[in-house]
């Protein structure tokens, strides 16, 4: 006979799988968006991913007893701030994703906390070790690394180097996002966060309707909902996972995200990735460790 706490699972075990299962459903998200490229404007496909996700969003907040309470702000323009930075993120990261297979944009993005590391020195003063600028230098080599063998100047590379060059204006604008959203956390509730970038996704995905929407067909419709749907439950997924568990005990998962793209891209669109991806991937990965290495390290308590 099993024991009666047989299936229990300690809080880090929670906050892993958690964590896990957002990067699931982050792939599932980022499919779906690239399974509409070339078919559907990019300012309706934001304008979905972002409605759709406040059903489960919402949902999650009610149960959680955040909403509408949660929702109210003494920082009004700081999520404007936020908002701006995080949707123009969004609509950069989309149109990466129509120009390069999923791993590779997965890949770029990787540099995000290098950036984020960069703006934190500079905006909001955080200490940066030498450990963490040697980071930065692995990290660039990384992306040189995948980049330039690619980038021989020929015509057959061009839609290449924009998609490239994306991925890049999309881990600066996220970085700056990022340290918008460290500033609110001090006062504001995680939910409220969540739905006003949301929200203002979705108004600014519905602003792009003058400039012309195609009339998407059924399958083109189930991608769509299932882009917003995804993204939403990654996200709750996500929360929680930070929730029950330490960012440094789950920032090695974050490294499944290229697993899965890498999977996808073979699946479902036949891409292999060259040599020099994973040369990339393990300069990428080698710098953030480097990066995240400081957030492992806590200080002992006193001795009394």
């Amino acid at each position: 006979m099993l024991p009666d706490n047989w299936c229990v699972m300690t809080n880090d075990q929670i906050g892993i799988s958690m964590r896990i299962g957002a990067t699931v459903f982050f792939t599932l998200m980022v499919l779906c968006v690239k399974l509409t490229s070339g078919t559907i404007p990019l300012g309706q496909v934001v304008f979905f991913r972002s409605v759709i996700a406040l059903i489960p969003l919402v949902l999650f907040l009610r149960l959680t007893d955040d909403f509408p309470g949660g929702l109210s702000t003494k920082r009004p323009f700081g999520h404007v701030t936020r908002c701006l930075f995080g949707a123009a993120a969004m609509f950069a990261s989309f149109a990466t994703i129509r120009y390069l297979p999923i791993a590779e944009a997965t890949i770029i993005g990787y540099v995000t906390p290098i950036f984020t590391m960069i703006l934190a020195r500079i905006v909001l003063a955080e200490q940066v070790t030498a450990t963490r600028w040697i980071g930065v230098a692995l990290g660039f080599s990384g992306i040189l690394t995948l980049v330039l063998p690619d980038l021989t100047g020929t015509k057959a590379n061009e839609e290449y180097l924009i998609g490239v060059s994306l991925g890049f204006i999309t881990a600066m604008l996220t970085s700056v996002a990022m340290i918008q959203v460290r500033s609110l956390t001090k006062t504001e509730n995680a939910g409220a966060i969540a739905f006003y970038f949301a929200f203002t996704c979705a108004v600014l995905g519905a602003a792009t309707f003058p400039l012309g929407w195609s009339a998407p067909s059924m399958e083109e419709y189930a991608l769509l909902v299932g882009a917003g749907f995804a993204g939403g439950i990654a996200h709750i997924l996500m929360t929680l996972g930070y929730k029950y568990s330490e960012a440094s005990k789950l920032a090695p998962f974050e490294y499944l995200s290229l697993v899965f793209a890498v999977l996808a891209d073979l699946m479902i669109f036949d891409i292999v990735p060259a040599s020099n991806f994973y040369v990339a991937a393990a300069f990428i990965f080698t710098s953030v460790s480097f990066v995240a290495l400081k957030d492992r390290r806590k200080p002992k308590p006193a001795q009394t």
